[in-house]
């Protein structure tokens, strides 16, 4: 079978697009991990594709990681896929497309795309933990996938690796286990943000629900004020804008690049 695809970047994640709207493509875990492995393969972050909506909106986003497992949700990911299905559909403006998180709204600002998130849940503030034999302060949030967030004081020789594994896969996070981010308060204002993203299994240069999670935190922590700005490994920088609800938050967005990379086909 030979598919069709776009080559795409939201700020340093990376993702393979096919336009499946007449649902002609099926494929499996194992042909999906072939896709994104970036020795034999394409080379990605994860998959993503365009389906008919089933309840109303635009489309219908099906994002899958790079090892072939589909996923809830992925903030870089749903701001590429909204250009991507609005060139395939010739359609600007606003979208909506549904995903395993909710129905998510995106608007196109030029090269940009700001999208409104589902609503954060199941925060919980400062647990402390035994991670790699190491006590952290971890601080959790669903933002459409599950997300621990860490903040260090210096985020350059924070072992992201070895941290973000013990976190990814600890018993305070089972069965599913979590994304485990890595945040430092910038001098200018804003964070930055280091990632080992679950499914991945590795650091990536940005997670976009995970800057969401590390900037609604942050605010809660520190009293920050909406929009907080986010640096991200890939060289970015991301807006995350909120409103405060009581013990939570409402009208989460998430604004930054969506950048198309180039065209191809491959035999799958």
């Amino acid at each position: 079978m030979t598919l069709i695809f776009t080559k795409m970047n939201g700020a340093g994640n990376d993702f393979v697009m096919l336009d499946n709207r007449d649902l002609r493509h099926s494929l499996d875990r194992e042909a999906i991990a072939r896709i994104c492995d970036r020795h034999r393969g394409i080379g990605a972050d994860g998959l993503l594709a365009v389906e008919p909506a089933a309840d109303g909106a635009d489309f219908k986003m099906r994002y899958y990681n790079a090892d072939g497992g589909e996923a809830e949700m992925c903030g870089n990911g749903a701001r590429c896929f909204a250009r991507y299905a609005s060139r395939v559909a010739g359609k600007n403006g606003r979208v909506t497309f549904e995903t395993l998180a909710g129905v998510i709204g995106a608007d196109l600002v030029g090269e940009n795309v700001r999208i409104a998130m589902s609503p954060p849940h199941s925060f919980a503030p400062g647990a402390e933990l035994l991670v790699a034999d190491e006590k952290l302060t971890v601080h959790f949030l669903n933002t459409g996938v599950p997300h621990a967030v860490v903040f260090v004081s210096d985020l350059e020789k924070t072992d992201i690796v070895r941290l973000g594994r013990a976190i990814r896969r600890h018993e305070h996070f089972a069965p599913k286990g979590t994304n485990a981010n890595f945040v430092g308060e910038l001098p200018g204002g804003g964070i930055a943000i280091r990632t080992y993203e679950r499914g991945v299994e590795d650091e990536t240069l940005a997670c976009g629900t995970g800057v969401c999670a590390a900037a609604l935190i942050f605010s809660r922590l520190t009293g920050a004020r909406s929009p907080v700005s986010v640096a991200v490994r890939g060289g970015d920088t991301l807006l995350v804008g909120f409103e405060p609800d009581g013990d939570g938050w409402k009208n989460v967005t998430l604004t930054g690049p969506a950048d198309f990379v180039f065209e191809g086909t491959v035999s799958v």
